[in-house]
């Protein structure tokens, strides 16, 4: 009988020990990933672009707040946000205290679901089914979503929401196109449609949810590199085995990181594969205040020339 105690409250002890760890030290251990991707035309000088995502900030997230105000100091040529910035409706002034002199680099962003919609109390496990593009089923934005975009257009960041435009950054020219979130089916990718400028010297497509039918068409009109956020890279993973669900269409093994689309065992119809970063995003939902084997994030992206001559 004293085993039959012993077990079930060695597991419940377990899991609190868990859930701890999980809400107190790992949503709040910001780590900063970097990696090198090799896009650039022979004989460019590499750039630095800093990729943020998924800050979901309240004004109370003050270690979130003060990790992101240190980020200016990587000194990037370019920054990308690829949204889901707040989850308050007076959290735009304390992001863009946060975000300070990044701001005034070039920089382009759009918006995730949860720059509109604030976060609701619902069951955690609906999580794991649902995958897939949806409606929200509030119409109205209930976020300051136009005060937020302003803030980083009145800076001088471009607006990549279902617009094409240009930027310079660390000497080059870039061509650039956005869509809004694909995840609550606010994406027009036909409003960006054609080929990539061939004549820019980087052509970037930046989304929220990494869905791989709006990728597809980045892929197809010649967009070199890809950056997409959303998945929080799992947010709950299993060491050895990773992410348990993507929120999205991706698949798990690109939940996360630096990969390739269309992947290397998918067909290219037309022969191009662009890079393609998705971050695993540096908060979460209020509602949801757990990560687990999946540290929050920003990413140092260094890009060079490619291999040639």
């Amino acid at each position: 009988m004293r085993a039959r105690v012993i077990i079930p409250a060695g597991v419940a002890l377990a899991g609190a020990g868990a859930l701890a760890y999980a809400s107190v030290v790992e949503r709040n251990w910001f780590t900063l990933r970097q990696a090198e991707v090799p896009v650039l035309a022979p004989g460019t000088k590499p750039i630095r672009v800093l990729h943020i995502s998924d800050v979901h900030l309240t004004p109370g997230r003050k270690r979130l707040r003060t990790w992101l105000a240190s980020l200016d100091e990587l000194d990037p040529d370019l920054v990308v946000n690829t949204g889901d910035s707040i989850a308050h409706p007076e959290a735009v002034g304390p992001l863009v205290d946060s975000l300070g002199p990044l701001l005034d680099r070039p920089g382009v962003f759009v918006y995730g679901s949860n720059d509109l919609y604030a976060p609701r109390v619902k069951n955690p496990a609906r999580y794991l089914w649902e995958t897939s593009a949806r409606r929200y089923p509030r119409t109205e934005p209930d976020l300051p979503w136009q005060k937020l975009g302003e803030a980083m257009t009145n800076r001088g960041w471009l607006d990549a929401n279902n617009h094409r435009g240009r930027i310079k950054a660390g000497g080059l020219d870039i061509a650039v196109a956005g869509v809004h979130d694909p995840h609550i089916k606010r994406d027009r990718y036909e409003r960006v449609a054609g080929p990539a400028d061939p004549a820019a010297d980087l052509r970037l497509g930046i989304l929220h949810a990494p869905e791989p039918r709006v990728l597809d068409r980045f892929a197809a009109d010649g967009y070199d590199i890809l950056f997409a956020g959303h998945t929080h890279g799992g947010q709950l993973c299993v060491p050895a085995y990773g992410a348990l669900v993507t929120n999205c269409a991706i698949d798990r093994d690109r939940v996360a990181g630096l990969h390739q689309h269309p992947s290397a065992d998918a067909p290219a119809p037309d022969g191009h594969r662009a890079w393609l970063h998705v971050s695993a995003g540096l908060g979460t939902s209020p509602w949801a205040p757990v990560r687990f084997a999946c540290r929050p994030e920003a990413t140092m992206l260094t890009l060079v020339p490619r291999a040639g001559h």
